[in-house]
């Protein structure tokens, strides 16, 4: 009888180091989450935003407090999204509607993640 077969498995350290990178991407993953399901909430207000009729001949300060009103419902903060971040450009008779914004996500002691989030939607010839 042979007692000395091949042993395969993991060693102790090997499983605590794939713990550790598992582990690593797991906060990472908790942290990055909440930011990317805010921004889907802007987008979701901006595709409702443009499906209303005469959307595009609405003042850019209508369109904000409108969007603030959508937000609200959609759990976007605004704190993250400030009013100064939404921008309506006017040219050739087309209107798109511009959110563009950045998010500071605290990392671990002195590191912060940044994430910029940037949508426009024409709201020219949409809900009319």
């Amino acid at each position: 009888m042979n007692m000395h077969g091949k042993v395969k498995g993991i060693t102790l350290i090997g499983f605590v180091i794939v713990l550790v990178v598992l582990g690593f991407f797991g906060y990472l993953a908790m942290r990055l989450i909440p930011a990317y399901t805010e921004y889907y909430g802007v987008v979701k207000s901006m595709e409702q935003e443009r499906s209303e009729a005469g959307a595009a001949s609405k003042s850019l300060d209508i369109l904000r407090r409108d969007l603030a009103f959508k937000f609200s419902t959609q759990y976007v903060d605004e704190a993250n999204v400030p009013p100064q971040s939404i921008t309506l450009k006017r040219e050739g008779g087309a209107s798109t509607l511009r959110v563009s914004y950045e998010r500071r996500i605290p990392f671990m002691y002195n590191i912060e993640l940044l994430a910029t989030f940037d949508k426009s939607v024409s709201l020219t010839g949409a809900g009319e």
